[in-house]
């Protein structure tokens, strides 16, 4: 069954971003899709907590959490932490 890595990202550090970027193309990317990436989402109802929204498409759960787990991501989050405030989930897909 997929699962979806969805993240609201407001951009503090511009600098701090791209080097977040450059990190996390280094984690072990096996089994996943770039679906949607929008810096200027339309939102429809309600409100969105950052104008950069990122939609990943895995394969499994078991793929994520290798990937989001994984010491490289987790070292390019730590730099994403100090340069953004976001919001991240995953949600279960209907598979």
């Amino acid at each position: 069954m997929p699962v979806y890595f969805i993240a609201q990202v407001q951009i503090n550090d511009p600098a701090g971003y791209q080097a977040y970027q450059e990190a996390a193309a280094k984690a072990p990317f096996e089994g996943v899709k770039v679906l949607a990436m929008d810096d200027k989402p339309e939102v429809v109802e309600g409100t969105w907590a950052g104008p950069k929204t990122v939609l990943l498409e895995f394969e499994n759960e078991e793929k994520f959490r290798k990937w989001y787990e994984s010491p490289g991501y987790q070292a390019a989050a730590a730099i994403r932490w100090k340069a953004t405030k976001s919001n991240v989930v995953m949600v279960h897909g209907l598979g």
